[in-house]
């Protein structure tokens, strides 16, 4: 939640001459309901089946860049999925980002029925739990604390096409960037890149 998929998704698709899909809005358009409304009225495990067969359309359909909220991979199945895609020459980035940076755009938002109450301290619970989850997942993170869209565009679309060991630009330090390698290259972004970012992008 917070680190900023939709503006840097929105960013790498320009980039690439590509579109840009968000799991979150194509839950709502399934649903005919906002995410906060599916929450508040059928519950997480209505949200989160309707979530996973959003994830499994999208990675079955779509060539471009794909942002998946922040609890698409508590479900087995899209994790399986995600799992599969990375393995086939898939990118998987994580858009990693700390409370502090998202204090100001996330945890006054009322809209996100997870983070009620403290929020701060929510926030940081759900994230520490999904941590795990995101760094065996991703075949890329990118730090997104104190950067622009436009700047996390740039460091990922660096990490994406890259075929060997990263060349961090200079400046950035070496452990803004973490790659778990596969046996093929993430060097072709029209092939479709799913954008895994921290619990603050989504319930």
């Amino acid at each position: 939640m917070g680190s900023g998929k939709t503006s840097v998704g929105t960013e790498l698709a320009r980039r690439w001459g590509v579109t840009l899909r968000d799991s979150d809005r194509d839950v709502e358009v399934a649903a005919g309901r906002t995410v906060a409304e599916v929450f508040a009225e059928s519950g997480e495990e209505a949200f989160r089946a309707l979530e996973h067969a959003a994830v499994g359309r999208a990675l079955a359909e779509h060539a471009g860049v794909l942002a998946l909220g922040g609890g698409a991979v508590l479900h087995p199945r899209s994790r399986a999925a995600l799992e599969r895609y990375a393995g086939a020459g898939g990118a998987v980035v994580f858009l990693d980002v700390g409370a502090d940076a998202v204090a100001d755009r996330v945890l006054g938002d009322t809209t996100r029925p997870l983070l009620a109450g403290d929020a701060r301290a929510r926030w940081t619970e759900i994230a520490e739990s999904r941590r795990p989850v995101y760094t065996a997942l991703a075949t890329h993170r990118v730090v997104t604390d104190g950067r622009t869209p436009a700047e996390v565009a740039a460091l990922v679309e660096q990490a994406v096409q890259s075929d060997g060991p990263h060349t961090v630009p200079d400046g950035v330090p070496h452990d803004q960037f973490h790659d778990r390698p596969h046996d093929q290259p993430h060097d072709r972004p029209a092939d479709g890149t799913a954008t895994v970012s921290t619990p603050e992008d989504s319930p």
